[in-house]
């Protein structure tokens, strides 16, 4: 009996073990799902909330098929397949006054916003180089009559500033003045405020940028020395909007530092793996969508992240920088106009 006792004493133990291993499994397998439910919420969440970052504005419907042609590819059939055709894009910086945070960064506390940075990328059809055109905002232009988001059309206007298109129409009369000047279809557009800039910038860690001349201008509220300078957002802004503290204080001077600063945020963004840092790339995603405006072509997630994928092979020493030839404009010395026929030259090159 003692035995026998013993025996299912002893089952009973091995029976309690063997449950408590159970309910320990049993735990361990709601953790673990909870993990990847809440793993797979976070990722969702994360995802809706960039894509609600972009903005995104209908310019192909608003302008229609009055336009410049978009160019034929006819590759040969033995060619190795490329990321793409090539592309031309209007990029525009905007001085927006909506929010706290550009005001405070120098976005004026009046209504509305002007193209204070425009540039036209040219992407080759392999996509390992490209071409950056900047267009000084001082330019006179012919404005082009530009559809109102409220119906009706404004009218043609002559001798007018390149960026009053912009200020006037938003992002549909701003792609349809660069397709009148240039006779150059413009394939997206992609426009980021101060605040997505700035927060870009932070987000990369900052930027390192070396200036010819020492800084000092008033309105952008810099100071530099000549010499190489690790900038943080803020600062690497406001050297984008210097004009009066180098040069002779014209559009051009300031064009000049910003082709160096884009450069210089290709090779930052180039010098580091952010596949392997997850936290680090949610960071400069949620930079790069929050101040983000573009075309119905781009303004998703999905569709930006394949844009940027067909971008892997392109360095920053594959880039080049040129502004559109000007001379002074004959009416206003304040001005300048497009020098012939040296620009349309260039631009029948991005064709």
């Amino acid at each position: 009996m003692f035995l026998s006792v013993t025996g299912l004493d002893g089952n009973g133990d091995e029976g309690r073990e063997a449950g408590r291993r159970t309910r320990a499994l049993r735990i361990a397998g709601l953790a673990l799902a909870g993990a990847l439910v809440l793993g797979l919420g976070t990722a969702g969440w994360a995802y809706w909330h960039l894509n609600d970052n972009i903005t995104g504005v209908d310019i192909d419907n608003a302008l229609g098929d009055n336009r410049p042609p978009r160019p034929l590819s006819m590759p040969s059939p033995s060619a190795p397949a490329l990321p793409g055709e090539a592309l031309n894009i209007l990029v525009l910086g905007s001085d927006s006054r909506s929010g706290r945070e550009n005001q405070r960064l120098g976005g004026g506390d009046s209504a509305g916003a002007r193209s204070d940075t425009a540039m036209v990328v040219h992407l080759d059809a392999g996509r390992t180089s490209a071409t950056v055109v900047s267009i000084p905002r001082d330019t006179l232009v012919t404005r082009p009559s530009c559809p109102r988001p409220a119906g009706g059309s404004t009218a043609v206007a002559h001798h007018s500033m390149f960026n009053s298109a912009y200020a006037l129409g938003g992002p549909v009369c701003a792609v349809k003045t660069v397709e009148s000047m240039t006779n150059v279809r413009m394939d997206h557009y992609l426009e980021i405020d101060f605040s997505g800039f700035a927060k870009l910038v932070d987000a990369l860690g900052g930027v390192t940028v070396t200036t010819d001349e020492d800084i000092a201008d008033e309105d952008s509220h810099l100071r530099l020395k000549a010499g190489t300078h690790h900038l943080d957002g803020t600062q690497a802004l406001a050297l984008a909007r210097t004009r009066h503290g180098i040069g002779d204080g014209s559009d051009l001077g300031r064009i000049g530092l910003q082709q160096k600063l884009v450069k210089a945020l290709l090779e930052q963004i180039a010098a580091q793996d952010l596949l392997t840092d997850p936290a680090k790339l949610y960071r400069v995603a949620d930079a790069v969508t929050a101040g983000l405006t573009t075309d119905t072509g781009l303004d998703s997630l999905s569709e930006l992240t394949r844009f940027g994928q067909s971008l892997r092979g392109l360095s920053a020493s594959s880039v080049t920088t040129v502004t559109m030839p000007v001379v002074r404009a004959p009416s206003d010395p304040n001005r300048v106009v497009a020098e012939q026929p040296e620009a349309r030259k260039l631009w029948e090159s991005l064709r």
